[in-house]
Parts: structure tokens; sequence; C-alpha cells
């Protein structure tokens, strides 16, 4: 099976535009973001709890804490929230009309809240309304690698960030694009 395709900005931005002309435009950029900028898979974005991401002040917590049961793995994880993704999250959560603690962070039309299946079924179609070949709910996952080792990042910070518990498996999610190449033979 291929591996997720990884986003640009500009194809980011396209399927931004793109949620915001449609309903639930708040939910849907909030989830998309937790992948993009977060790093999160698609089933730890739909265990999310209302209380996992709002301290009790109403504000967004800096850090998720994972509990073993909402991560792939089963083992529990820190997801760290840049000041961006924050103030995104603090947008959707100021639509919610009953943010109590123990209640899904995000709903869906049926029922109270998304499940892995549902949440990539939904990541699957908006890519394709968008018109963006190979992407799916793991794209966002993989763009968030791939930009931060563009940018420098370490391998083993990303292995921490992504929750790997094998490096190998963190570089396997880097991109290797034409781009980085003439970067790194700048550096000589």
């Amino acid at each position: 099976m291929a591996q997720a395709k990884t986003l640009t900005e500009k194809e980011l931005k396209k399927v931004l535009i793109y949620i915001s002309l449609r309903k639930h435009a708040s939910r849907n950029r909030a989830m998309l973001l937790l992948t993009h900028w977060a790093g999160m898979r698609v089933g730890e974005v739909a265990a999310l709890r209302i209380g996992d991401v709002v301290a009790t002040d109403g504000s967004i917590k800096a850090e998720i804490r994972l509990s073993p049961e909402q991560t792939k793995g089963r083992h529990a994880r820190t997801v760290f929230l840049g000041e961006r993704l924050r103030k995104e999250l603090a947008v959707y959560v100021a639509t919610l009309k009953r943010p109590l603690p123990e209640r899904p962070l995000f709903y869906t039309q049926k029922r109270s809240g998304f499940t892995a299946n549902t949440l990539c079924q939904h990541f699957y179609h908006l890519y394709r309304q968008v018109g963006i070949d190979g992407a799916s709910s793991h794209s966002g996952r993989r763009s968030f690698i791939t930009n931060l080792a563009n940018k420098g990042v370490g391998v083993r910070v990303l292995m921490a960030l992504a929750g790997h518990r094998n490096i190998g498996t963190t570089q396997a999610y880097i991109d290797v694009n034409d781009a980085m190449q003439r970067a790194a033979v700048d550096l000589v």
C-alpha cells in the first residue's frame, strides 16, 4: 500500500479554504489542523475529550496528555500544541454549547462523537472533494513530520513528537524531495 501523500502549504491552504465554505467549518478545520500542526493520528483526534484540550479555567492547554486507550500503540504520550493551533482550538471550543470535560471534543451530526473509522472516511472524502490525489487521513501526520524534518528538526525529536517507539518508523514518514536535497548540498 502506498504511503499517504504529504501536502504542500499551498495544498493545505486549498483544503482550509474549501472547509471554510462548508458546514461545520470550525470543527473540520480544528480536526484537520490537529493532524497537520500536531501530528496526531486520526484515531487520537477522534478519541479526544473536551477535558483533554480545555483547562478548568477555559483556556486551551499547551499539551494534550493522551492515555494508553487513546493511542494506537497503547502507550501514553504527550502532544504539544503550538500557539497557532491553540488559537484555532479556542475558536472551535467557543462554538460548543455545553463544553463538559467528559464529552467528545468533536461531534458528528448523527452521533455523539467520531470514531477513528468515521473520521478516516471524513478526511478521505474531504481530500477527494478538494481534488488532492493520494491524500488520506494519514496525510496530515506525514506532512507534519516531513515539514519539521525540512526545517532541520532532528529525527529523535520527530520520533518523540510522533509517539513512535522505533526511529525507523519515523524515518519512513519523512518524504525526501528535491528541495531538501538541494538544501543539503548547499551546506557543503
